[in-house]
């Protein structure tokens, strides 16, 4: 079976590689790849940036159908239409895991960095993580629940957002579009930031119904701010823009160290949060936004790519070109 897959350590070594073909174990069910979203910390695991075990195959955000059942798996799963979780094993016993922040386990092992993801045709998870989709929902697009459970982890748990904030998003990408979409839902008032290269980004945010500007425009204010671009600019705006006792939320990862004006957190008795990942409770939180329909993924879906062309998708990512890109085998 062939994969997209981490072949070495360091920088580059990603390529098509033929994988194991996983057959379900006692828990577990196999999927049907349906697709597989490109994330930025899939370019971090290109970049050697981001810990991975190769060679391993790659993807974490990944919607597919149950193929195959292991023993003990209920039978009603077989054929649905579904999500799944990323975290294939944690210990299961320390203070995280057993308070439901599995995203902090010491022992956590993810799809697509430790163990064999979903850029392939056939995926491997345990049974729990499986989510099921709606009927109506685009099965290419579904696979943008993982990084809106990741954008729910971080803003809803707790909640960041207050009815009648005016808030501040930076980086019109998908998780930043993600994020504005969490923040209106949970009543706030929100402004999208970008940069010129974002123009289309940001006509986007415009059609999905939000405000928006660029860098090229004056200053903005708000009382929360959601840094999304993982830039050093973008988390220095973001700082300058919070107004005093404001929250300040960090959900774009640099991949290196940054110098900001943390000053700033002082002067102005700002609270800073973040969030690693996804718990199960912020991906219950993610399917009520979209079955509600409070959240729209279709519209940030830019294409999706045959599998074998991956690295045009890779570089069509890394560029900023649309939002998003998803392989499908």
């Amino acid at each position: 079976m062939q994969g997209v897959a981490k072949l070495a350590p360091g920088a580059g070594n990603v390529g098509l590689a033929e994988r194991p073909e996983p057959a379900a174990a006692p828990g577990h069910v196999v999927l049907e790849v349906a697709a597989a979203g490109i994330c930025g910390t899939d370019l971090h695991i290109e970049d050697g940036e981001f810990p991975s075990e190769p060679p391993v195959t790659m993807g974490h955000e990944v919607s597919g159908v149950v193929a195959d059942l292991g023993e003990g798996v209920d039978e009603g799963w077989l054929g649905a239409r579904v999500v799944t979780e990323t975290y294939f094993s944690t210990c299961g016993e320390c203070a995280f895991c057993r308070t439901g922040r599995t995203n902090l386990c010491a022992e956590r092992r993810s799809i697509g960095s430790r163990v064999d993801g979903g850029f392939a045709p056939l995926l491997h998870v345990p049974e729990h993580n499986l989510h099921r989709i709606p009927d109506w929902l685009d099965g290419r697009a579904a696979s943008m629940a993982e990084p809106l459970a990741c954008c729910c982890n971080s803003l809803l748990d707790p909640d960041r957002v207050a009815d009648g904030d005016d808030m501040l998003v930076i980086g019109p990408g998908p998780i930043g579009l993600l994020a504005a979409q969490v923040a209106r839902a949970s009543g706030g008032r929100v402004h999208v930031r970008g940069t010129p290269r974002d123009a289309a980004r940001l006509e986007a945010a415009r059609e999905l119904g939000f405000e928006t500007s660029s860098t090229e425009d004056g200053p903005v204010e708000a009382d929360v701010v959601i840094e999304c671009s993982g830039s050093a600019a973008g988390m220095s705006f973001g700082l300058e823009s919070t107004r005093r006792r404001g929250r300040y939320v960090q959900i774009g990862l640099a991949g290196k160290p940054v110098s900001v004006p943390l000053d700033l957190v002082c002067y102005r008795e700002l609270t800073v949060s973040s969030g690693n990942a996804s718990t199960p409770a912020s991906w219950n939180r993610a399917l009520r936004l979209i079955e509600a329909r409070e959240v729209d993924l279709e519209p940030l879906l830019s294409e999706a790519v045959p599998l074998e062309e991956w690295h045009r998708a890779f570089a069509a990512t890394r560029a900023g070109r649309g939002i998003k890109y998803v392989l499908v085998p």
